[in-house]
């Protein structure tokens, strides 16, 4: 079972992570924006269905080479640790353009969600961020990896769905907020950089 102070990180991080403004939320808002309610919480539903297809897979994935080999486990875990100091790095140079949402086309609701979960399905980054974050909170030690896995992908999933579904009855009010805090756009890149950063160089000196 996962300790209390792993959770507790694992909490702080993806939370530190939903706060930050990234396409799926930027989907959400727009499809709120567009359609109401409704249709930006099933959009949402879509991404955490996305979300649970990568998590899953990751579990399973991640297990089987645990199973295999505790070495290979500690590679993996190095190089997602590794990649995910390279995420960060990316993150504190990005030049942050216009943030605006994307332009869609006004969906119905359940139109809205069938479109959310391939494209959260079929983002490659996605599926190595899962990869490279997981490895990162799961201790062999502490009982069944599978286990450990599995229960990090559902909080990750449900804080996202209630995440995002709180976006949804917020967005009016947030875009107001968001608009008046500029210095969030020019710092958000330099924020999740760090999260990154942060989380890969914690492994990589405990590793050594």
């Amino acid at each position: 079972m996962i300790d209390l102070t792993t959770l507790s990180t694992y909490l702080v991080v993806v939370l530190g992570l939903f706060l930050i403004p990234g396409p799926a939320v930027l989907l959400v808002l727009t499809r709120t924006a567009q359609g109401g309610r409704k249709t930006g919480i099933m959009t949402g539903l879509g991404i955490a269905l996305g979300d649970s297809i990568h998590a899953l897979l990751a579990a399973v994935g991640l297990s089987a080479i645990l199973m295999t080999s505790a070495l290979a486990f500690n590679i993996v875990k190095i190089v997602g640790a590794g990649y995910l100091i390279y995420l960060g790095v990316r993150a504190l140079l990005e030049k942050r353009g216009d943030s605006s949402a994307p332009i869609v086309q006004n969906l119905s609701p359940m139109k809205a969600f069938l479109q959310a979960v391939p494209a959260e399905i079929l983002n490659p980054k996605t599926a190595l961020f899962f990869l490279a974050f997981f490895p990162q909170f799961v201790h062999p030690e502490q009982g069944s990896s599978l286990m450990q896995f599995t229960i990090l992908g559902a909080i990750f999933v449900v804080l996202g769905i209630l995440y995002t579904t709180t976006l949804v009855f917020i967005v009016r009010p947030l875009g107001i907020l968001l608009k008046r805090l500029s210095w969030l756009n020019r710092w958000q890149g330099k924020i999740i950089g760090t999260i990154f950063i942060s989380l890969g160089l914690k492994v990589a000196l405990q590793s050594q």
